[in-house]
């Protein structure tokens, strides 16, 4: 099946094989090629994105004893975002691997970052099925590398307001983005926040957050994510 060498490059020899074909499966392959739904990566994905989340949350938690629950909360998102995983697909030659329809494939889907991210956590999925935690632990790791200086760079570029400013600072005025509490729930030690952005009186996106800040950072980043897809031509 040509995947000796992608075994390599993850560093893992798989067992049982159909693990790792069932990882680079695409869902296009369900139809062009009569496979099961079930057969596809979605449910490994599924699987693998919580065994990512708990491997990088003991490790943030270790490697960071004095930092608050926050700032390990956001680092963990910045290490399990598209553009970390997708990049780190790419690095081990993913992409190069996955099996899908001639259309999806012509369109570009080997190198479109949802899918990578994607197959990277059905990988994970995959591993773990077929190991082991303390051996997907190991892999994941290694694939990461010298996860703190990483980290640190990619916190000092995720600055998710300043981004959604510099995009329309040469349309908009400064306060014509608008940050707005829909909701506050939860007793005070644990308080939970639902805010709104807006954009020139048009609502691009919501996010939560244990504080105002943090949850105007996720509105922020789903508004540059919208933004991506359906551009804003904002006005005076």
């Amino acid at each position: 099946m040509g995947l000796d060498k992608l075994q390599e490059s993850l560093g893992y020899s798989f067992k049982d094989t159909q693990l790792i074909e069932q990882a680079l499966t695409h869902p296009s392959c369900a139809q062009e090629q009569s496979i099961e739904a079930t057969k596809t990566y979605q449910r490994l994905e599924f699987l693998g994105d919580a065994v990512l989340d708990l491997v990088l949350a003991e490790h943030l938690f270790h490697l960071y004893p004095d930092e608050r629950e926050g700032f390990l909360a956001r680092g963990r998102a910045a290490l399990v975002k598209r553009d970390t995983l997708s990049t780190l697909a790419s690095r081990l030659n993913i992409n190069e691997h996955v099996r899908m329809s001639k259309l999806e494939k012509a369109s570009g889907g080997q190198e479109r970052s949802s899918i990578l991210e994607d197959v990277f956590e059905a990988l994970i999925g995959a591993v773990y099925l077929d190991s082991d935690l303390d051996t997907t632990r190991q892999l994941i790791l290694n694939w990461y590398g010298d996860l703190q200086p990483m980290l640190e760079e990619i916190l000092a570029e995720d600055n998710p307001k300043g981004r959604l400013q510099e995009h329309f600072q040469q349309q908009l005025r400064q306060n014509a983005i608008e940050y707005i509490v829909k909701k506050e729930s939860g007793p005070s030690h644990n308080k939970e926040f639902l805010i709104e952005v807006y954009v020139a009186g048009k609502c691009l996106g919501e996010g939560s957050g244990h504080s105002k800040k943090e949850a105007e950072e996720a509105a922020a980043r789903i508004a540059l994510e919208t933004l991506e897809s359906e551009p804003l031509e904002a006005e005076e």
